[in-house]
């Protein structure tokens, strides 16, 4: 398997689940999102958008980070890191997985937008606020759905590698977790994985 990457993007969860797998991996690594090779015709072949991740597998290319990581578990996941689909835990894998992007990630795109990419006189104060509102409320939902529990479902399962990366993500860009001390503590126990120190920045 080939992996496209960047470091900071959403390929580190690509690399991070590998990780955890145990499984090899050839790297193609870019500098980043600015890196202008990622608009060249030959990669665009590979991503129309030019982005990351992207994983090259048997000849085949397959973009957007929740399916890769369905790919790599249903062709290399030897039936771990997600529950079986006739498991009780099966439905709150699922809503973990997919709350990564459905919901989490969508305001933490607008602050980076917002407060990273615009300069200061074309960002929107009402959008930033907004964006703020929202990801408190989602924040809170995994606070609660936490409980007392040490990940999402319970165990450490690939719903952690969507969700945490993105909760991650989410506090380094505006999401305010002082009043959540179980989130605080979920993101500390996800950055001691040694697997997620390396997937940050491989290569």
């Amino acid at each position: 398997m080939k992996i496209y990457y960047a470091p900071n993007t959403r390929a580190v969860r690509i690399v991070w689940l590998c990780e955890e797998l145990g499984l090899d991996y050839e790297l193609h690594k870019f500098d980043g999102l600015a890196d202008k090779r990622m608009r060249e015709p030959d990669y665009l072949g590979v991503h129309p958008l030019g982005r990351v991740p992207c994983l090259e597998d048997n000849g085949q290319y397959i973009f957007e980070s929740g399916a890769i990581v369905q790919y790599i578990l249903a062709r290399y996941g030897a039936d771990k890191l997600a529950p079986a689909p006739d498991s009780d835990k099966f439905s709150t894998y699922l809503q973990w997985f997919h709350f990564a992007e459905g919901m989490l990630m969508p305001p933490v795109n607008t602050l980076v937008v917002e407060t990273r990419i615009l300069p200061a006189e074309k960002s929107n104060p009402t959008n930033i606020a907004r964006a703020r509102k929202l990801l408190g409320r989602i924040l809170a939902a995994i606070e609660v759905g936490l409980g007392h529990k040490d990940y999402l479902v319970g165990d450490f399962t690939a719903a952690d590698v969507m969700c945490g990366h993105a909760t991650i993500v989410a506090t380094r860009n505006g999401g305010d977790i002082s009043d959540k001390p179980t989130v605080a503590a979920y993101v500390e126990r996800l950055h001691a994985r040694p697997a997620l120190q390396k997937s940050w920045d491989v290569g």
